[in-house]
């Protein structure tokens, strides 16, 4: 009998009026708890029929398939032909059955893709994909994007619009949505598109999607930034804290995101002794140098921060 037992408010015992109840998987019962009345002596196990006892196991004995990716046109559910020429066993196919598996595989990548539709989905998908390693964005924000492209497509808002531009609107999306930004100078750049074909495609999703996007905050910037421009902790925690109190004092209200981090990123820099210059901050940033200039004067000046003291690092 198992120690696992549970208040079930679907059930009460008629005996005694408890809800409190134990499942005996093996005898297929169900046990008040308090008075040992069997309410059910036909109770179904719905877990597996086999044990396992480490992790392997588990996995080896498991009958389910590979969970939905939607980053393939077919989620994934159909089947896959490896283009290793080894079979199931781990044997190498002889030579004389080569051609043979070639065209198999061949007529199988055909027969997946039944219609335009999918063929462009498909094309989509392996673009988004291409797009995303580029950047090294991990599988979380693919997924989100490939769901956000395959909305698109249902909602009709491809036709007239590049599949590249609305694939890159769709990762760009997608990085906001799960607080990982990346500026549009760097996904221009891995799709080799313009800027403002991305930024125009991006602005038609969130409006006929109605996609809730906060607004960018710089402080997700700054690890980024940070890690391309080889700067420490300090700095960074620094930046972090120049951000926090100049948007309370409303300094950076209105303001670009990618320039306010870039300019709190100056100043720390400097007062830590780590400098770097403007040029250097505004090629990571994707911004121009007068735009870090300005910045970091407003900053500097509301919060008070003489750029010629410098603290030890």
């Amino acid at each position: 009998m198992t120690d696992n037992f549970e208040e079930d408010q679907k059930h009460i015992c008629p005996k005694c009026g408890s809800t409190h109840f134990i499942y005996d998987y093996e005898r297929g019962e169900l046990i008040c708890k308090d008075c040992g009345h069997v309410l059910d002596d036909t109770y179904i196990d719905q877990g597996p029929e086999w044990r396992a006892f480490d992790s392997e196991q588990e996995e080896k004995r498991a009958r389910t398939g590979a969970p939905t990716n939607f980053l393939s046109h077919d989620k994934g559910l159909a089947t896959e032909i490896s283009w290793s020429n080894k079979d199931s066993y781990g044997k190498r196919i002889p030579h004389r059955n080569r051609a043979q598996m070639y065209r198999v595989r061949k007529w199988h990548q055909r027969i997946r893709v039944s219609n335009s539709a999918e063929r462009n989905l498909s094309i989509a998908l392996q673009e988004l994909n291409t797009i995303a390693t580029k950047m090294g964005l991990p599988k979380d924000i693919k997924e989100n994007a490939a769901i956000i492209y395959r909305k698109a497509v249902e909602n009709n808002l491809i036709r007239g619009r590049s599949i590249e531009s609305i694939v890159a609107a769709s990762i760009y999306a997608a990085c906001r949505k799960v607080n990982m930004p990346r500026t549009l100078d760097e996904i221009a750049k891995s799709a080799e598109l313009s800027k403002k074909k991305i930024g125009r495609s991006y602005r038609h999703l969130t409006k006929e999607l109605k996609l809730s996007l906060k607004p960018t905050n710089p402080v997700s910037y700054l690890p980024q930034f940070c890690a391309k421009l080889n700067l420490d902790k300090t700095v960074q925690e620094m930046a972090e804290d120049i951000i926090r109190k100049s948007t309370e004092l409303g300094v950076v209200s209105g303001k670009g995101p990618t320039g306010v981090a870039a300019a709190a990123i100056y100043i720390a820099s400097t007062v830590k002794n780590q400098v770097r210059t403007q040029k250097e901050i505004a090629d990571v940033a994707g911004v121009t140098e007068v735009t870090i200039r300005n910045r970091y004067k407003e900053i500097s000046k509301l919060l008070n921060i003489n750029m010629d003291e410098k603290e030890e690092a």
